[in-house]
């Protein structure tokens, strides 16, 4: 039984290792993991099926997204939160509407952007997972 007991706790331990109480908790370990150019983090706060709108519109996949950061053709500087976000949850599906203030380069060209942006998340394993991102540009 005290076996048992190890087991559950240390296979509890490991999923909330990468997991999160709360979309706005996955949300903020996202904005971080991206500035880092973690893409083992990303790996896991994104799901399989991610669709990745841009401000500029272009349409990334889970792939394509990972591929952009690592390869530096996006780096993202900083990612700050403005404002209070608005996070609702039904069931395993949530979203998540606020503004965040970007800092970057992409190929190499700076910019610094103010984006209101809709976030959909599923709940799988424990863990919030992005599936839908868009953002527009805030003049």
């Amino acid at each position: 039984m005290k076996t048992l007991l190890t087991f559950f706790i240390f296979i509890l331990t490991l999923t909330q290792s990468f997991g999160q109480r709360s979309i706005g908790q996955s949300e903020d370990q996202r904005f971080q993991a991206q500035v880092a150019r973690d893409t083992l983090a990303l790996k896991h706060l994104l799901h399989d099926e991610v669709v990745y709108i841009h401000s500029n519109a272009l349409t990334e996949s889970k792939a394509d997204f990972l591929n952009s950061i690592k390869s530096g053709n996006i780096t993202y500087l900083a990612m700050q939160v403005e404002g209070p976000r608005s996070i609702r949850s039904y069931g395993k599906t949530g979203i998540s509407n606020g503004i965040v203030h970007v800092n970057g380069l992409l190929k190499g060209t700076q910019f610094d952007m103010r984006l209101r942006y809709t976030a959909v998340y599923l709940k799988q394993k424990g863990r919030w997972q992005l599936v839908s991102w868009q953002s527009t540009r805030i003049p």
